[in-house]
């Protein structure tokens, strides 16, 4: 019997648990401010209800579940990241479900004047003297996009040697605002957030893959209620959709 007791004390220690009525939401830093919101029109409807959000790139995100998974929600735009869970068995594929898209967009400082084209016979190159800042190209979902638009495009080469690496979207705001750089690429939808920066243009949704943003439910979100009741919230609330469209997020659907 003592064993026995031991050993489901050493299951406690050592497994993953999320209490009842708490949901774990691992997603996109680029839906910081609209899961926030989200999350707070949701406890108002659903007092009892804690939803705790933890953002981080998908890559660090899929590292994490894969280590000590927590997370009930997984909100994100890496295709590759849902696969690695799949394998892995911490989320379902066929339940992954699309939600809302983004968009590529170039921007500057709202002092500035650069123009923009959507064409390969575009000289993106000249039109502007300073650096570029990006995310990081080989680490991060934006930072892919970003490769492969200015690859498609042909711009790449031109501008390799000035382009200057975030760690996070909130450091290449900064640095285009502050005029660290003159243009930066980003989300819309966090180009939207700042009222000291302006898109000087979209890049073509055919330059890369589709900014989709998919949620899945994991193996362990699957059996709390509370995690699906928030799901289920996201696609049916009409609040939900208008927030999402207010903070620039698209619908193909």
């Amino acid at each position: 019997m003592l064993k026995q007791l031991g050993l489901f004390c050493c299951l406690c220690t050592t497994a993953s648990f999320t209490l009842a009525g708490e949901v774990n939401v691992y997603a996109a830093p680029s839906l910081t401010n609209a899961l926030t919101d989200i999350i707070k029109l949701y406890q108002q409807q659903y007092p009892d209800s804690k939803v705790t959000p933890v953002f981080a790139d998908p890559v660090t995100m899929a590292k994490q579940m894969q280590q000590a998974s927590r997370a009930d929600l997984y909100i994100s735009t890496d295709k590759n990241s849902v696969q690695a869970l799949n394998q892995n068995k911490l989320v379902t594929k066929k339940r992954a479900k699309y939600l809302m898209s983004d968009q590529l967009v170039a921007i500057t400082s709202v002092n500035m004047d650069i123009p923009f084209g959507q064409s390969k016979q575009f000289n993106f190159a000249q039109v502007f003297k300073g650096n570029l800042c990006t995310a990081q190209l080989d680490t991060s979902a934006l930072g892919l996009y970003t490769r492969q638009s200015l690859t498609y495009l042909g711009w790449f080469s031109n501008l390799q040697q000035r382009i200057s690496q975030n760690t996070d979207n909130t450091s290449l705001l900064n640095a285009v605002q502050n005029g660290k750089c003159e243009v930066g690429i980003t989300f819309q939808t966090d180009a939207l957030t700042s009222k000291k920066v302006k898109m000087i243009g979209i890049f073509p949704a055919k330059s890369h893959d589709p900014i989709d943003y998919y949620i899945t439910l994991t193996t362990q979100g699957e059996k709390n209620k509370t995690a699906t009741q928030f799901e289920r919230f996201i696609f049916t609330s009409p609040k939900v959709r208008a927030l999402l469209l207010n903070y620039g997020f698209g619908n193909k659907k």
